[in-house]
């Protein structure tokens, strides 16, 4: 279980230099203690060498190239360079303690706009005039203090009594009008009372600046408490809030540099609005009417602005219960929003391209004639690509089918678009080109497996990760046209690794209760070494992808299957409901009852494998970590007929006390939706333990933090259950580091198997 040291450490955070020419790459083929930074050029793709700190600085993570593509200004480590491709030079624009993000050319290209903490600056690349462009005060606007009648009659009596104080004053005011003048001049302030500001924004004609404002509410955070430290002190790590609790309000402002006023845009103007989730009829018991409408707008974020080369805005808005996205215009001159595009799900909103995170916009952007903005929807049931034409507000489909589109990105000249997607089938992922119109796709890659594609800035090239089920991801290189023949750039596998024969499982696919296809991976043992037992395998995640034909981020797992296998265990690993790559139904399969349909396909896999198999009724066992350990503990106690031993790693046994970004999107909030929680929480369940469960957890875990097995502990000591156990490791997060961590944990699921599923 030691990891990369074992499998060998695969390339990552691939990052193209903007001349194209060379590429920067995280590596360790020397074993050393940590990754350092490689390069390659495209001259010599098979000669690598070790990046120095001045040379990463010059490899960006992100930032705005001109109109004509010449020039490229980025952020590095807080400070502003400028790569001029003619020259392949790079200048440093700034040299300070206070950092620079988001640095974007204006439409003219004379001049950098970025932002340095919240306030927005303008710099000269001729002139090089650093100018504040506006300034955010916390608090109100100061006004004169106003005095008492009988404090006014004091100062004017003297100031009518003394020439000197009336000479003082004179002068004091004439040097602070003077200050002022010099100081101010150009500087627009505005206070925010008290919020915080963040999106600061200035559109292309560079009059309007946009942003959002944010009242915090202060949620209660949970302390994880960590016992094993360098100071020989419990200290307590802080983590996050739990479900439900206060959440953050979001406005959005416009400023008006021509007219000095800032003006908020409003959500009444947002087309259903007030709408009610359908959930809610579950708790309406009075005698009248159920109003389908809220009295008061719901709450929304507004982001963006998306500008369009001359100067057209679209904003999108996500409402705070998961339930809406909008995509409109914005009329910054009087804040007015006219309707694109409106999708609603009653469960909640995400899928490849469009996100379930309430904080991004997905996959968006402006065709070059300007009219046409495009987006992904899952309006078929799969995530597409969508153009809307923002004068007739016609939708058109440019992708279809029972696949989905993951990433976008418009070429250059804006003839078509670079996407990756899983058009081939859900177990494979390649890139294709598609006519910015649509049509037919090009398909570029040709292996069967993953690929990870890193588009050169020149968008001539691909530098692209490949792996398949049973090879670790490696670097290639290849032109970004039809029949390239890709380089391999890293060789990174291990002599120990390759001395193995992985097994590559084959992929099957059972029926499940309800008569829908389930995939599955299956290990299977040598047929003389079959034992009649099987473990099933649940991923972590909920909305992940395991299944499938390229290296898996469990790899460990993977190791494990195949010692499992080895000793005669058939092994099934399922992508259960709930799981990425398998369009919107599948994805919200699991609203408002986690441990329904993700739980009854482990059974109809277990039932599958006793069919197919050759598997023996009560000799089958469930493992996994973090969703995978709730729906272990799940099935322990809702399955026992089905499951005799469960393992059950950094597990959620209370959803209550998980987070409330990803919790709130399937099962809303504790106090809306009480019937969601508790059908969906193992801890209401646990009088059905009845087979052998084994909880593993670590200590320090911020994210499914220790409590969830303490809680579910006691109520186990106050049922009397017997046939558990809890194994605690004092220096392990969510995701486990140390090598000795892992053997330990699966030494001891191992184990618990072998002990339980071959009882008498």
């Amino acid at each position: 279980m030691k990891g990369e040291q074992f499998t060998g450490y695969s390339p990552q955070n691939i990052s193209w230099h903007p001349n194209s020419r060379q590429i920067s790459f995280s590596w360790n083929p020397e074993m050393e203690i940590i990754r350092s930074t490689y390069g390659i050029g495209l001259n010599k793709p098979d000669s690598i060498f070790l990046l120095t700190n001045e040379e990463r600085l010059s490899f960006p993570s992100g930032g705005d190239w001109d109109k004509d593509k010449e020039r490229y200004v980025f952020s590095n480590q807080g400070d502003l360079f400028l790569y001029h491709l003619i020259e392949d030079n790079t200048l440093r624009l700034t040299q300070t303690h206070a950092s620079k993000t988001s640095p974007k050319f204006t439409s003219c290209g004379s001049q950098v706009i970025f932002s340095q903490g919240n306030d927005l600056f303008s710099l000269g690349l001729s002139n090089h005039l650093l100018r504040q462009l506006i300034r955010f005060e916390r608090g109100s606007e100061p006004t004169e203090s106003s005095k008492a009648p009988h404090d006014e009659w004091l100062e004017r009596d003297q100031l009518e009594l003394f020439d000197i104080l009336r000479h003082r004053k004179a002068q004091r005011e004439l040097r602070d009008e003077r200050n002022e003048e010099g100081k101010a001049a150009g500087i627009y302030t505005v206070y925010t009372g008290t919020q915080s500001v963040s999106n600061v924004q200035l559109c292309p004609e560079q009059r309007f600046i946009t942003y959002t404002t944010t009242l915090s509410k202060d949620p209660t955070f949970t302390d994880v408490p960590n016992y094993v430290t360098e100071s020989g002190h419990v200290e307590n790590l802080r983590s996050r809030p739990k479900v439900g609790h206060p959440q953050n309000e979001y406005s959005f402002w416009i400023f008006d540099m021509e007219r000095d006023t800032h003006y908020q845009v409003s959500t009444a103007q947002i087309p259903e609005i007030r709408k009610k989730p359908a959930f809610s009829r579950d708790y309406h018991s009075s005698d009248n009417e159920y109003e389908e409408y809220f009295e008061e707008d719901r709450k929304v974020v507004i982001l963006g602005p998306h500008y369009s080369d001359d100067g057209k805005a679209v904003v999108i808005i996500r409402s705070m219960d998961n339930k809406d996205r909008w995509i409109m215009q914005l009329k910054p001159e009087n804040a007015e929003l006219i309707l694109l595009d409106h999708q609603r799900d009653e469960a909640w909103i995400g899928g490849p391209g469009i996100v379930g995170w309430n904080f991004s916009s997905g996959n968006v952007g402006w065709l070059k004639d300007n009219k046409h903005f495009y987006f992904q929807s899952e309006k078929t049931a799969y995530s597409h690509l969508y153009t809307v034409n923002v004068e007739t507000k016609e939708i058109t489909a440019l992708t279809a089918g029972n696949w989905e589109v993951l990433d976008v990105k418009l070429s250059h000249e804006g003839e078509k678009f670079f996407i990756t997607a899983n058009a081939e089938g859900p177990h494979e992922h390649h890139f294709y080109h598609l006519p910015v119109e649509g049509g037919d796709l090009e398909k570029i890659t040709s292996w069967k497996g993953g690929h990870e594609i890193f588009l050169s800035p020149n968008q001539q090239y691909l530098a692209f990760r490949y792996s398949n089920s049973n090879t670790p991801w490696e670097l290639f290189l290849m032109k970004n046209e039809n029949g390239a023949t890709p380089t391999q750039i890293t060789k990174s596998t291990t002599d120990i690794f390759q001395a193995y024969d992985w097994r590559d499982p084959d992929i099957i696919w059972f029926e499940a209760r309800d008569g829908i296809e389930v995939p599955a991976r299956i290990y299977r043992p040598a047929p003389e070494n079959h034992n009649g037992a099987a473990v099933i395998f649940v991923h972590g995640a909920g909305y992940l992808q395991n299944v499938h034909h390229w290296w898996s981020s469990y790899f460990r797992e993977f190791m494990f299957h195949n010692v499992l296998a080895d000793n005669g265990y058939t092994v099934l690993d399922i992508d259960f409901r709930a799981s990425a790559g398998y369009g919107r139904d599948w994805r919200t399969a699991i609203y408002r009852h986690m441990g329904g349909m993700d739980l009854t396909d482990q059974v109809d896999g277990a039932k599958w494998l006793m069919e197919n198999e050759n598997i023996e009724e009560g000799k089958i066992g469930i493992y996994g970590g973090s969703y995978g350990g709730f729906i272990t503990i799940m099935a322990m106690f809702l399955e026992s007929e089905t499951f005799a031993a469960g393992a059950a790693l950094r597990s959620v046994t209370d959803w209550a006390h998980y987070n409330h970004g990803y919790t709130s999107n399937i099962l809303n909030t504790p106090i809306e939706d009480s019937i969601a929680f508790k059908r969906s929480s193992p801890i209401y369940h646990a009088e059905g333990l009845e087979g052998a469960l084994l909880m593993l957890h670590g200590i320090i875990d911020i994210n499914v933090q220790y409590q969830d097995v303490v809680r579910l502990s006691q109520r186990l000591i106050e049922l009397r259950k017997e046939n558990w156990d809890l194994a605690i490791y004092p220096l392990e997060d969510h995701g486990f580091i140390e090598h000795s961590s892992w053997s330990d944990e699966y030494r001891r699921i191992f184990y618990w198997f072998e002990n339980h599923l071959f009882r008498e």
